[in-house]
């Protein structure tokens, strides 16, 4: 096991290796004052070291996982997919678990084996992050804050994330600027700008490879349900937790349990909504008897990367136990079909005024409040984004009726590109979802700046898809006439007269 040691115990690389000029203390806090910093490496060096400590590591991470999730506590209420069934009778996803939909899944049970192998996750180092994970390596701790941004290349992101608590901000020029790497770059920036890795004593290298693996864990091929979405709801998390109402009584827990859920709450979404698993006869559906599937899914394959990062590990037991049962509760809120609940709920509270956000379950449910707004947010931002944000939740919608087509199933609603329109689904999801909702919320926090900005931009959105609806009705109903005066001239023509 020499070579093994060599490669995981960075500490003692840098004791066979360097000098006594080349030692330095590292500022990190979980190391203790005095440790040795590691000898720098060249570039190509330090290309394959970096390649084959992962490597390494992923092959050891394996042999180890079994023993790891079987030993992992966990409350009993906990239960998941029975593929990483241990000895405690634990249950949770492993990650990866769920394929990308395909026409596999409508022969469900010849391809069950087959779909089922583990996703091959690649991680492809650009230069920038190269560029910082050597300098970790080598036990170079920035005395500044830590964005994981190079400061050349990415310095028009830095810039952004000054400016991350306001509501005009553009996740999608954010994450170009990233190099897709929009929803990792925001959570460590969030983290540390709120103490929470300080608070929690959280490792920050297992904190960034965390949130890789979920940020790797959404779906680029989907249009709508993808990292982008879960970092412009963790920005809008972020916006709503920094509300006077709330902010005044929210602890470290519930700040970091509100971003974790918006990153994660859509966390392997496989781009068709709940109906098509239910319809296809999915293992998904059955497993959690066709309530709140996706979001089970999510909840329990994000308690899956939190164990396998093992990020939370050093916590008491207990503790653990409570953040996995509160992101589940968070991360199940946001299921569509629970929104008269949780409406029903918060008029009730608004009414008798008895919310105490001193007392943990109100914060907690304001919380669960919070994140549902900033998961339907979109037709309250600005139009060129709202606009962007229509078009390809719609496209997902398009994408799933034409699969369902092809397989001659009933297409869904919303999801026959040839009926529903995006202004008109857009209209009925802002009349009968959104403005509800924001109604409420905008009696909860008082008229801030930020909630009148979103009540004026829904307004202003919704006026903008009925000119649009309004558009094309009148193109169609045009081309109808064009139609029929085509046709009557045809047959005058047949009949031997002039037009």
């Amino acid at each position: 096991m020499p070579v093994l040691n060599r490669f995981f115990n960075v500490l003692d690389m840098g004791r066979q290796w360097g000098t006594e000029e080349d030692r330095m203390p590292l500022s990190v806090g979980s190391q203790p004052f005095g440790q040795p910093r590691i000898l720098a490496w060249e570039l190509p060096e330090m290309f394959k070291m970096v390649k084959l400590i992962w490597k390494s590591k992923s092959d050891l991470r394996g042999t180890k996982q079994r023993g790891v999730l079987e030993n992992e506590d966990a409350p009993n209420s906990l239960s998941g997919d029975a593929r990483l069934r241990g000895q405690t009778g634990v249950l949770s996803e492993r990650r990866g678990s769920y394929p990308f939909i395909d026409f596999r899944l409508l022969n469900n049970t010849i391809y069950s084996g087959e779909i089922s192998t583990k996703k091959k996750v690649k991680r492809l180092l650009s230069f920038q992050r190269y560029f910082h994970a050597s300098r970790l390596l080598r036990g170079i701790v920035p005395q500044t804050s830590l964005y994981l941004l190079d400061e050349d290349y990415l310095g028009q992101a830095r810039h952004m994330l000054s400016k991350v608590a306001m509501w005009d901000f553009d996740i999608f020029l954010f994450d170009r600027l990233t190099n897709g790497n929009s929803l990792v770059t925001l959570l460590c920036h969030l983290f540390n700008v709120h103490g929470l890795i300080h608070h929690f004593q959280l490792d920050m290298v297992t904190l960034h490879r965390f949130l890789v693996m979920v940020q790797e864990d959404y779906h680029s091929q989907n249009p709508y349900h993808n990292a982008v979405h879960a970092a412009d709801v963790t920005q809008a998390m972020h916006c709503y937790l920094k509300e006077p109402k709330l902010a005044n009584f929210l602890t470290p827990l519930d700040i970091m349990l509100g971003l974790l859920a918006a990153a994660a709450h859509d966390v392997d979404h496989p781009g068709v909504n709940q109906p098509f698993l239910i319809k296809t006869k999915h293992h998904l559906a059955s497993l959690y008897q066709n309530v709140s599937v996706l979001e089970n899914h999510h909840w329990r394959s994000t308690v899956g990367m939190l164990r396998e990062s093992r990020l939370l590990a050093h916590l008491p037991k207990e503790e653990r136990q409570n953040i996995e049962q509160q992101l589940g509760s968070l991360i199940l809120a946001t299921d569509i079909n629970r929104q008269n609940e949780f409406l029903t709920r918060l008029k009730a509270h608004l009414k008798n005024q008895d919310l105490k956000l001193e007392d943990a379950p109100d914060r907690h449910f304001m919380l669960q409040i919070a994140l549902k707004c900033a998961d339907i947010c979109n037709p309250c931002r600005l139009w060129e984004m709202s606009k962007h944000w229509s078009e390809r939740v719609c496209e997902e919608f398009y994408r799933q009726g034409d699969l369902e087509q092809k397989f001659d199933l009933e297409i869904s609603p919303l999801c026959n590109q040839q009926k529903d329109t995006i202004p008109s689904i857009q209209i009925g999801f802002m009349t009968y979802i959104v403005e509800p909702l924001f109604e409420e919320w905008a009696k909860f926090t008082g008229n801030t700046p930020l909630s009148e900005n979103m009540q004026n931009h829904l307004r202003r959105n919704k006026a903008k898809w009925r000119n649009l609806l309004h558009k094309q009705h009148s193109s169609s109903r045009n081309t109808d006439h064009s139609g029929q005066g085509t046709e009557n001239e045809e047959q005058t023509l047949n009949e031997g007269e002039t037009p």
